[in-house]
């Protein structure tokens, strides 16, 4: 296992990670990890699926996918996502014992996050139109950190700004005015 001498991190910030962490060949590695990992989990539980790898930006992304001898288990979601963000912990942390870094993976099953992330996009352009309209604040509703990310992207994009205020499980996007 490789490793990498750490630094301390800066007052109130997190390790920085090497420089060539996120090349494609480390994501593709990330990924093909990943994905053996699932692959062992779902035949230990006798479940369907197949296992789609690609990259997203800088982060691996990993689907586990309705296969041609069924359909994934939607319980591999669970309510409000908390078997998925369960499941997305475990295999990074399956990823870092085999690499020696820190996975920054993302973990779909059964297209939940694609189309809560369609969903999210809707809820901030409403959202930016509204400060947009009004020249107020915003606070959203609580989500998760995926959730306020793909918020956070959108308001960016428009030009606006926001930040995240309170403590999870409560934590939430606030949209500000230009």
């Amino acid at each position: 296992m490789p490793t990498d001498a750490v630094e301390a991190p800066p007052e109130g910030g997190d390790v920085a990670a090497p420089a060539d962490r996120g090349a494609p060949a480390d994501l593709e590695k990330e990924g093909e990890v990943a994905a053996d990992f699932l692959e062992s989990l779902l035949d230990i539980c006798d479940l369907d699926g197949d296992i789609d790898v690609d990259i997203d930006g800088d982060r691996a992304a990993v689907a586990i996918v309705d296969s041609e001898e069924g359909r994934v288990p939607r319980r591999l979601v669970g309510d409000n996502a908390k078997v998925l963000d369960a499941l997305q912990e475990l295999t990074r942390l399956a990823v870092q014992s085999a690499t020696g870094h820190r996975s920054r993976l993302m973990l779909d099953v059964a297209g939940h996050r694609a189309g809560r992330r369609a969903e999210l996009v809707e809820i901030a352009k409403d959202a930016i139109a509204s400060v947009k309209d009004s020249g107020e604040k915003l606070a959203l509703d609580s989500m998760t950190a995926f959730e306020r990310k793909v918020v956070h992207d959108e308001v960016l994009a428009a030009g606006l700004s926001s930040e995240s205020e309170g403590v999870e499980p409560r934590r939430h996007v606030v949209v500000l005015p230009a």
